[in-house]
């Protein structure tokens, strides 16, 4: 690794806490100090590379705690590989992820983390750790569990949806957290009743209901509160925190807001494509609804302001992008006459930091909030704070150098996931990703891309920072 020092002057610094003219200094792929610009003590610095930041933010780049590159699903897998996907994220700002390894019925789970370690291994352009899914809970796994939360992997993903695939009971939920409330890690779920959501997906079938926009039907709000209130009551017996993935819904949001109000400890993650897009996507005629096929499912356009509000409140706390790509053509056609074969995932690596700033442009958030449910919160949830998810002394340097003003229009012809369409096609954003270092490495560079695959090194995590 190189250890050039690098200085970025006359930006407009933001954090989650602070807004600051400030020239920052980067040497040995760290922040070594910020100083007020202009000041005596910037001014006497020096470095080989000066990067003028005027009239732009430097922001910490981003942490995406919720992708799933290369991901096996209904007999398909994710079109991006550790090396697309990372790439993508890099040029929309975001330094790190934080990828699924899957557990597989019958496996331990040491086996599914090694699986994932080998496709991400010497192939990321970016930082990378990893949560482990859970899908077969049972004595030998609970006592992984521990093993793994010793050796960074700190969060445990299960779920109540998909039967047959992933699906964990009542009990098998109580068990993993009983068992995380003793070692330390979190809890992520998938909330849905994902036994109810079959027999209604078996119903409307038979009833000859196949197109994508059924998909969304089925799959209803009230199944995903049910499943939330449900989540968080076991946990409370369990005494663990929980941290609920994807939320879509008012009516989820408003059983996480209710918990967090008796001071349990329950976070929310929302994600961009429950923010911007809605049911109206998965209405599009000629089989386009498939694209916008994803669990839980985009809901109507009235559910989008309480979620911005949860976000403002501090009831969801996060805004990943559950990033799982599958082409249009020759992935989601699988379900062309059946929407219950349509791979479920959207892509958005790439697009999550330019619409959370839309967002900011639009009114939803704050600057500040911007920067805390992109980079701040996700990485102190996930035990990479403050290396990660800030701008101050000590932190890894990935430093995103931020165009505010530049306008650009998302479209498959210009991003760089690897699926060949944009769930935000001809969508005019105000905001742009001018130049990222990743631990002080430029990555890319006034819009070209100058990193590579293998400069990502794998991270490992320490605890949530949100519970004692």
């Amino acid at each position: 690794m190189s250890s050039t020092r690098t200085l970025i002057r006359g930006g407009l610094v933001i954090t989650a806490a602070d807004e600051i003219h400030a020239d920052v200094l980067i040497d040995d792929g760290r922040i070594a100090a910020l100083a007020a610009h202009g000041s005596a003590v910037s001014e006497a610095w020096t470095a080989e590379r000066t990067i003028d930041a005027t009239n732009k933010y430097v922001i910490p780049g981003g942490v995406d705690a919720h992708t799933h590159m290369e991901l096996p699903f209904g007999g398909t897998h994710a079109s991006d590989t550790f090396e697309t996907g990372t790439r993508a994220a890099a040029w929309g700002g975001t330094t790190t992820i934080v990828d699924f390894a899957v557990q597989s019925v019958g496996h331990g789970l040491r086996e599914g983390l090694d699986a994932w370690y080998a496709k991400a291994d010497g192939n990321c352009a970016i930082d990378y750790g990893f949560h482990m899914i859970l899908s077969d809970v049972n004595e030998s796994s609970l006592k992984e569990m521990d093993l793994l939360v010793e050796e960074g992997i700190t969060s445990f993903k299960l779920f109540m949806a998909y039967p047959g695939v992933f699906y964990s009971d009542d009990g098998q939920i109580l068990r993993a957290m009983q068992r995380s409330a003793t070692n330390g890690g979190l809890i992520m779920m998938h909330a849905e009743n994902g036994i109810a959501i079959d027999v209604l997906v078996e119903q409307a079938l038979a009833e000859g209901r196949t197109d994508p926009r059924y998909h969304g039907e089925v799959r209803k709000v009230l199944l995903e509160a049910e499943a939330t209130h449900r989540a968080i009551q076991l946990a409370r017996v369990a005494g663990a925190p929980l941290y609920v993935v994807h939320v879509s819904a008012e009516e989820a949001v408003a059983e996480l807001a209710a918990a967090r109000d008796k001071g349990l400890n329950v976070f929310g993650e929302t994600c961009p494509q429950y923010l911007f897009l809605s049911t109206d996507n998965l209405a599009e005629p000629d089989f386009e609804g498939a694209k916008y096929v994803c669990s839980t499912p985009l809901r109507p356009k009235e559910h989008q302001a309480a979620l911005w509000r949860g976000l403002r409140t501090n009831d969801l706390q996060v805004v990943s992008t559950d990033h799982c790509p599958f082409c249009f053509t020759g992935q989601k056609d699988l379900g062309r006459s059946d929407f219950a074969k349509i791979p479920n995932g959207l892509p958005g690596v790439e697009n999550r930091m330019d619409l959370l700033h839309q967002a900011v442009v639009d009114g939803h958030l704050t600057r500040r909030r911007w920067i805390e449910v992109a980079c701040a919160t996700p990485a102190r949830m996930f035990g990479l704070y403050p290396k990660k998810g800030t701008i101050a002394p000590g932190a890894d340097a990935d430093v995103v150098i931020y165009d505010p003003h530049a306008e650009q229009t998302l479209s498959v012809e210009t991003h760089h996931m690897n699926v060949d369409y944009s769930a935000y096609e001809g969508k005019r954003i105000t905001g742009q990703v001018q130049t990222v270092l990743s631990r002080g490495e430029v990555v890319i560079d006034q819009r070209e891309f100058t990193g590579r695959a293998g400069h990502g090194q794998y991270t490992p995590r320490g605890t949530c920072q949100y519970v004692n």
